[in-house]
């Protein structure tokens, strides 16, 4: 079960006594701060950048129930499916439906935060389903049985020596295995999963209302797997992932890479507006995208908090936060940790 967020002091008293939680807080928040300084210092027009993608962000948010509409005419009109769901309950049970009607036994996910809101995975098993998350950190702490402690780095509070006993106890490794050799049972692992599965569920960084596109970033390919190798893709979508314009993403693009990664740009950039059409050699014959509302109309509806769905989810934030960097994300016992915005 999930740690609550009234929890925070009891939480967050335990994770200030871990020494080695702290440490690896330290390690990896110093490394991600260290890679967005160098990117952004790279760029003189940094805060001009930042400026540009509030007022795109701020204008989608304003329009947002007419760019939601017009998105649904574009992607239906290529053969997609568009759904919406009021909350996380009716959400996971139409992603439930959907498996069913698919026939579907087998997922792959993606990393994806809001199927983390809404407890997808848990409602799946219980339905009898086999569910493999296919990027490594929330592979890893899958087999932990853990929550993800960091929007961009699921994992970021696990050692190599905590990740080698997991596999070791799981998967039979070495329990002594270094990084590259735990990557590579990871990645024969994962790939047999691709290789099998039915659905492929995924989130979305952004959709482009102009196109009925689908936009996801990555840099292991685990979303390309899970997106184009299953028979069905479900993308899961907050409400304010929408953006009106083609012309819209790039800003926003470059703002995100930088932020969470400190790359110019990440290795996997899909777009995906359509299932397979004649003539394609992969993608998914049925695409579905269900869109979660679960308080975000609300928050869209007062303007003294609309400003939070600007949010894109880079996660630099949390690793500038000295509360986060002392007690990590479990202890917010909530999807969403540190000072999210």
């Amino acid at each position: 079960m999930r740690p609550r967020s009234d929890q925070f002091h009891e939480l967050s008293s335990e994770a200030l006594e871990d020494s080695f939680l702290r440490e690896a807080l330290e390690r990896a928040s110093s490394s991600f701060h260290a890679a967005k300084t160098d990117a952004v210092d790279s760029m003189p027009d940094w805060e001009e950048l930042r400026q540009r993608g509030h007022d795109r962000k701020n204008r989608a948010i304003e329009n947002l129930p007419e760019a939601l509409e017009v998105f649904e005419k574009n992607l239906r009109s290529r053969g997609g499916e568009v759904h919406y769901c009021e909350d996380g309950a009716s959400a996971r049970d139409k992603i439930l439906s959907i498996i069913r009607s698919s026939e579907g036994s087998s997922v792959t996910k993606s990393k994806s935060m809001v199927t983390e809101e809404i407890d997808l995975n848990d409602h799946l098993e219980a339905a009898g389903l086999s569910v493999l998350e296919g990027d490594l950190g929330e592979y890893i702490i899958q087999l932990a049985g853990e929550h993800p402690s960091h929007i961009i780095a699921p994992a970021i509070h696990k050692s190599r020596e905590e990740v080698a006993e997991l596999f070791h106890d799981h998967l039979g490794s070495d329990p002594d295995a270094d990084i590259p050799e735990l990557t590579r049972v990871a990645r024969k692992t994962l790939r047999e999963a691709f290789l099998g599965a039915d659905i492929g569920i995924s989130g979305a960084n952004f959709v482009i209302a102009e196109t009925g596109t689908i936009v996801l970033v990555e840099n292991e390919g685990n979303i390309r797997m899970s997106t184009t190798i299953p028979r069905v893709h479900i993308a899961v979508v907050g409400i304010e992932k929408v953006l009106p314009r083609r012309s819209d993403l790039a800003t926003l693009l470059r703002l995100l890479c930088r932020s969470a990664t400190g790359q110019r740009v990440t290795s996997y950039i899909s777009f995906i507006s359509s299932p397979r059409t004649e003539g394609e050699g992969d993608g998914p014959e049925k695409l579905h995208v269900v869109f979660l509302d679960a308080g975000r109309s609300k928050l869209w509806a007062d303007p003294t908090q609309r400003e939070a769905l600007n949010c894109i989810r880079c996660g630099a934030c949390l690793n500038f936060c000295p509360v986060y960097g002392s007690v990590g994300g479990h202890s917010y016992g909530w999807v969403y940790p540190g000072p999210i915005g």
